[in-house]
């Protein structure tokens, strides 16, 4: 027997029933992304390198430690480069936006959805493969695209069910004002230098923002008597801020300011906000956006405000399941038991009718060359399926043009729905009935 394989560490099959969630919070997406008028975009798994070192940052843990990068081993076509799986999907969003000129006739709402790699240490909805949804708007300098973002995922938990979450905000104002205050923070972080973690040493003149975002309760006191960023905000910057908040307000969102919630990058401006959970733990941030005006010019687009969020699909999902959200599982409304195997031809023609009506149907199949199995064997599977109706394609019923439609579920064992007897030529007649339940 040749040695059984497994799959890559943290790289996890999404398996029945469990995809039927997955399929479920895609749809939900859709819809709501419908709604707001935001339109789907694809982009490519595999991207040029210098994207995320340009579009994230070379001094950041994703681009320092995290990428799954790699040199493109044949040069048949000329094309000798350094490789990455996307570790996020802004940037390549960004650039298909620049590549296509998208912003040419205006600005873009845009949303996608598809899986991530970084190489991390894999942890409770956290993986080396995972899963983002993310909502995009480009083209609009405006509070209210922050807000209306803002309010597109709050929508979405709503129509998920999803209750447990908190609103954090804060605006990290513009470059200029973010270089006055970064001067004042390594000099604050300078004379407390004996405090700081070896992390924080390491980003204490490449990345001092980032350093105010520690997990390390050693570093708590320090951080917290740092100098403010929204101090350093000027009267534009802070009516940004201001007119997110009224918006939220008037839409009864709650919201609290984190003055810790940073970037670290120089590309992000104005608003940032994170959805985040007590129920996961150290891992819990479900949902964090911002604004990202200098972005779209940096990978190499004309100059163009954006702003945008991303959500990871596992956490959700994690949280819903924690909260114990009942998400339907898809049945089929019948399942066809056939006693003899001879009667596929015409069963199969029915059943094919059938879903060309709109009517979900599973088949019994011969797990074996003996026969299609005993009738008690099939009724078993039939209820196991979750079907509403068994469809009996009896002998006796097919001579006379007919199947048997016995109710599986409630009302069963009620006179009123006892088995019955539908004609096989008029199948628009009954297939209402095995589509509603009645």
């Amino acid at each position: 027997m040749a040695e059984k394989l497994a799959a890559v560490k943290g790289m996890n099959d999404i398996l029945p029933p469990d995809s039927a969630r997955w399929e479920w919070l895609e749809e939900k997406v859709r819809s709501l992304m419908g709604r707001y008028a935001y339109r789907n975009i694809r982009t490519p798994i595999l991207e040029h390198t210098q994207l995320f070192v340009r579009g994230i940052g070379e001094v950041t843990d994703i681009v320092e430690k995290e990428m799954y990068s790699f040199a493109d081993r044949s040069d048949k076509y000329g094309d000798n480069d350094q490789l990455t799986l996307r570790p996020e999907n802004t940037a390549s969003l960004v650039r298909a936006v620049n590549e296509h000129n998208m912003l040419y006739e205006g600005g873009k709402r845009l949303y996608y959805m598809g899986p991530m790699f970084r190489r991390e240490r894999p942890q409770r909805g956290r993986y080396r493969q995972f899963h983002q949804i993310g909502a995009e708007a480009l083209g609009f300098a405006g509070a209210e695209t922050d807000a209306e973002l803002i309010l597109l995922a709050v929508a979405l938990w709503k129509e998920i069910g999803l209750t447990d979450w908190r609103l954090e905000i804060n605006s990290l104002g513009q470059p200029e004002e973010r270089a006055r205050h970064r001067a004042e923070l390594i000099a604050h972080l300078e004379n407390h230098a004996d405090l700081l973690d070896e992390e924080a040493q390491r980003r204490l003149h490449s990345n001092p923002l980032r350093i105010l975002d520690t997990k390390n309760p050693a570093m708590k006191a320090v951080v917290e008597s740092a100098p403010r960023l929204i101090d350093f905000l000027g009267s534009q910057s802070l009516a940004h801020f201001e007119a997110l908040k009224a918006i939220l307000d008037a839409n009864s969102v709650p919201w609290s300011v984190n003055h810790r919630l940073v970037r670290g990058l120089d590309y992000y401006n104005l608003t940032v906000f994170e959805f985040v959970t007590d129920r996961l733990g150290a891992q819990g941030t479900i949902c964090a956006g911002g604004r990202y005006d200098y972005l779209v010019e940096q990978i190499g687009g004309k100059p163009a405000p954006a702003v945008g969020w991303a959500l990871g699909v596992e956490r959700v999902l994690e949280l819903i399941k924690e909260q114990g959200t009942v998400v339907p599982m898809p049945v089929p409304d019948a399942y066809a038991v056939i006693p003899d195997a001879a009667a596929l031809p015409l069963v199969m023609k029915t059943l094919q009718a059938l879903r060309e009506a709109g009517v979900s149907v599973q088949m019994h199949a011969a797990a074996t060359s003996a026969g299609m199995g005993s009738m008690k064997s099939q009724f078993k599977k039939a209820d196991s399926s979750g079907a509403r109706f068994a469809l009996i394609f009896g002998q006796a019923e097919l001579d006379a043009g007919q199947v048997a439609v016995k109710p599986l579920r409630d009302g069963k064992a009620d006179a009123a729905q006892a088995q019955l007897l539908q004609p096989l030529d008029d199948i628009s007649s009954w297939a209402q009935v095995l589509r509603s339940g009645s």
